[in-house]
């Protein structure tokens, strides 16, 4: 899935790369402020330092989802090694949160036939998106702010950065692009769990 229903004035906003003790709460409380849901992509090594985080996003009612153990360029790897990235990732999600994550988006989403194929052996569905600003080569508070508005349209799926790096630039932007979203009248949703 790369889009939603273009016909309704709904977007998706995704979350990669955390939890990260810094901007995840920044990231939270944004949500939280606007009272949108948001489907966050976890790295196993992140959610293994940070259980508490994980906890937490899942209390407030975000949907926890699977982005790898470490994060690899999964085509460059065997299929055990796919499954031992994706399984592992999963067991701990579903350990920290009582719920086995339902979605997993490739790292850098680098597809293959055998992440396809492993992933729906794992009881997961794979998300993409349709809208990237690139924040994650941080380029700039404003420059991510306008890709955003640049390339969004109804039904679309946001990818954004609350780990792996400095994303004071990425909560930032969403400061000003969420508001300006409501007020130009979109709503949010998360893709079903």
């Amino acid at each position: 899935m790369n889009e939603l229903d273009a016909g309704r004035k709904v977007v998706a906003i995704t979350i990669d790369d955390g939890p990260h003790p810094r901007y995840t709460p920044a990231v939270l409380a944004l949500l939280e402020k606007h009272g949108i849901r948001a489907t966050f992509f976890l790295i196993g090594e992140n959610g293994a330092e940070h259980p508490g985080l994980v906890r937490e996003i899942a209390g407030r009612g975000h949907h926890i989802a699977n982005h790898s153990w470490s994060h690899p360029n999964l085509r460059s790897l065997a299929e055990a090694k796919v499954r031992e990235e994706l399984g592992q990732t999963s067991e701990l999600l579903a350990g920290i949160t009582g719920k086995a994550p339902t979605w997993f988006r490739a790292p850098g989403g680098d597809w293959s036939a055998t992440t396809l194929r492993v992933c729906a052996e794992l009881g997961m569905r794979s998300m993409g998106w349709s809208v990237d600003p690139r924040d994650w080569a941080e380029p700039g508070t404003d420059v991510i702010a306008r890709r955003l508005m640049k390339e969004l349209r109804p039904g679309a799926i946001v990818l954004t950065h609350d780990g792996g790096g400095d994303r004071s630039q990425t909560v930032s932007a969403l400061t000003g692009f969420l508001p300006a979203l409501i007020d130009s009248g979109y709503r949010f949703t998360a893709p079903p769990g």
